[in-house]
């Protein structure tokens, strides 16, 4: 496990991860608890404290960047130089390496190349006016962000202009493939040092390749001193003339040659971004001999250059002494036998893989040359192990040659989610869908309602590895305490309460009417007396009114029917018509004049929802109704013809007298 992650440092920044690894510094994730975000920490490697070159860098790369300040470029916020641990913090920044993206797709579109290489120019535009070199300029040392944005990182090789002006005593200046031909030798750099490497850059991405590349690092930095990079339309003829000449301007041997800032080579990229087909005519001489260290014999240079010469030396391949003087440039460590002597002994590669890579070098120092390769995640391999190597073990090769080897960064991690406040099933199924392995522990929570998840550990936010072990903190409720209910019966419900409260219960009333049970006194409670209840849960109290129940009178209900009767036609005849609902008189009418009269319409009331009504004209029955009050329907069950009634006398009076 990684000494730093999980710890705080200064009490201030809290290390959550591991973000990479490079040759002199190691670079975490955190959060800085008193500014409440996120950065990015980067620490001196423990092994380069004591090492004042490496201490000198490490200052260097963050005097440059505080002095820069440009959207392109990434933020310091804090640096420590201690004795014991020296460290920069600055902008944490969520995004792929451009190396990343140019892995992934091969080859991009020359459209989105001149967009992430006019922010890479604009970046370095501000750190040249601030007279800063980045001097290692690669997509590596580029993060690009999901709006497609980029941040130039990684200033540790960079220089003030104003200040050392060789570099001949550095081990590694910039990355082989992209150091322009004067940082290879160990010339004066200033900043066409940086354009040389965007115009490598810019070959990369909209070929897919780079312009040298070979076996050695030794091989790629005599390629940069000597030859003439295949044109990129040789690569892909798509690729606009406009384009290749800005590229090739870029990457002139001579610094002379090639763009003077970068404000000059914005200006062609944009003039080609308006008119892709725009031609700029640049010509060069081209020198067949192979590029020398030459002395001075008094030939124009810049004034600087004169100052800076290196003593006279043979050409590069015509003699030892230059190859070793690149040698110590590109890769420092390399030993004489491994460069010069193909007569060295050979002897049996040793196993790397399973060893600490610090370990490794510890043990093999002298012997081989162990080179980092990449760190990647691996599940088989803690943080920090060999898990490949080249040569393989047992394999036959000279003493104190290069073994390249690639280091586990450990597991591929992700943050774990938050499920606190979560169901316990929908959390297990949560964490579970994610390859993690979730383990139950119940207990009590004052403010988590029972089966809710309370907290995990690690908690969450925390990058965590599937397979690993998440403890899931599930709620039991608030901590119960039970107790014996008092007997608060046939006592006042003010002392009932002074009782319950006394014990630790609260307390809730009902009344009940009883004129046998004074007013007040509690009659029933419930839990009942001497049963257990949970500390601060509610007894029910029943308390008397001291009253008698009050007597309820039946509601009665009375219904209403309307009915529209058919008189009989044809009799000329005055008649009284009476109704009799079940046998008692409900209606009577005044005299109705059957000549003149075709109905006759009236109202019937009834507490009772059905009933039998019969109608009577005179003395004779005439028609009998069921009827239904509660749905206001009634039907004909019977009717007379009234033959008796149509016999009698038309001019005899009306009989007036009702049916009794």
């Amino acid at each position: 496990m990684d000494r730093f992650i999980g710890k705080r440092i200064d009490g201030r920044y809290e290390i959550r991860e591991l973000i990479g690894i490079g040759g002199m510094a190691i670079v975490y994730k955190a959060y800085d608890n008193i500014d409440d975000r996120t950065v990015a920490i980067k620490i001196l490697k423990e092994e380069f404290l004591a090492n004042e070159e490496f201490r000198r860098r490490f200052k260097n790369e963050s005097k440059a960047i505080a002095v820069l300040s440009h959207p392109n470029i990434v933020k310091v916020y804090d640096v420590s130089f201690g004795d014991i641990l020296q460290y920069i913090v600055m902008e944490y920044i969520d995004g792929i390496t451009l190396k990343e993206y140019i892995d992934q797709q091969g080859v991009i579109r020359w459209k989105d190349a001149m967009h992430f290489i006019t922010q890479v120019l604009k970046a370095l535009q501000h750190a040249h006016e601030k007279g800063i070199v980045h001097r290692d300029i690669k997509p590596q040392n580029i993060i690009l962000l999901p709006d497609g944005s980029i941040k130039v990182t990684d200033f540790g090789i960079a220089r003030f202009s104003h200040s050392e002006k060789r570099t001949i005593t550095d081990k590694a200046i910039g990355s082989v493939h992209y150091i322009s031909p004067e940082q290879a030798r160990g010339d004066f750099t200033d900043e066409k040092a940086d354009i040389y490497s965007v115009g490598v850059l810019i070959y990369e991405m909209i070929t897919g390749r780079l312009p040298f590349q070979a076996d050695s690092a030794v091989s790629v930095a005599i390629m940069q001193l000597q030859n003439e990079p295949q044109k990129p339309t040789e690569i892909n003829a798509s690729i606009p003339k406009g384009l290749e000449e800005i590229i090739l301007h870029a990457m002139q041997k001579e610094p002379k040659n090639r763009y003077k800032t970068a404000a000059d080579m914005l200006s062609d990229i944009e003039e080609f971004k308006r008119n892709p087909q725009v031609v700029f005519g640049y010509t060069y001489s081209q020198n067949e001999e192979p590029t020398k260290y030459i002395p001075d014999l008094g030939i124009e240079n810049d004034e600087e250059e004169e100052e800076e010469k290196p003593a006279p030396v043979v050409p590069i391949l015509a003699g030892v002494a230059a190859a070793f003087v690149i040698v110590i440039l590109i890769v420092g460590v390399i030993g004489w036998n491994l460069i010069f002597n193909s007569s060295t002994k050979s002897v049996s590669c040793p196993k790397l893989v399973g060893m600490n890579i610090d370990d490794a070098r510890e043990k093999y120092k002298g012997q081989f040359e162990i080179k980092e390769l990449s760190w990647d995640f691996n599940s088989e391999y803690e943080m920090g192990i060999i898990y490949e190597q080249v040569p393989e073990a047992n394999k036959q090769i000279k003493q104190k040659s290069t073994i390249s080897v690639k280091i586990s960064k450990g597991k591929s991690t992700f943050a774990l989610d938050n499920v606190e406040g979560f169901e316990v099933k929908s959390a297990l199924e949560t964490l579970t869908d994610q390859g993690l392995k979730p383990n139950v522990v119940k207990r009590n929570d004052d403010k988590v309602a029972l089966d809710f998840v309370i907290s995990t550990d690690p908690p969450k936010g925390t990058r965590v590895s599937t397979g690993d072990e998440i403890t899931v903190y599930v709620s039991l409720g608030a901590v119960v305490l039970w107790e014996d209910v008092p007997d608060v019966t046939f006592i006042s419900k003010d002392d009932a309460k002074k009782l319950l409260e006394s014990k630790g219960f609260t307390f809730t009333i009902k009344t009940i009417d009883d004129p046998n049970t004074q007013e007040g006194i509690v009659k029933v409670q419930d839990p009942a007396a001497g049963k257990k209840a949970p500390l601060g849960s509610t007894v029910i109290l029943t308390v008397s009114t001291g009253h008698a129940p009050p007597v309820t009178t039946p509601t009665t209900v009375t219904y209403t029917a309307n009915l529209n009767v058919t008189l009989p036609k044809n009799i000329n005849k005055k008649v009284i018509l009476t109704a009799e609902l079940d046998g008692v008189k409900v209606h009577q009418s005044s005299e109705i004049n059957l000549s003149v009269a075709k109905n006759y319409s009236f109202t019937v009331k009834s507490t009772q929802a059905t009933g039998s009504l019969i109608i009577y004209l005179s003395d004779y029955e005439y028609k009998q109704y069921a009827m239904n009050f509660q749905t206001g329907l009634y039907t004909m069950t019977y009717e007379d013809p009234l033959d008796e009634l149509r016999k009698t006398n038309a001019s005899t009076a009306a009989n007036t007298t009702a049916k009794p």
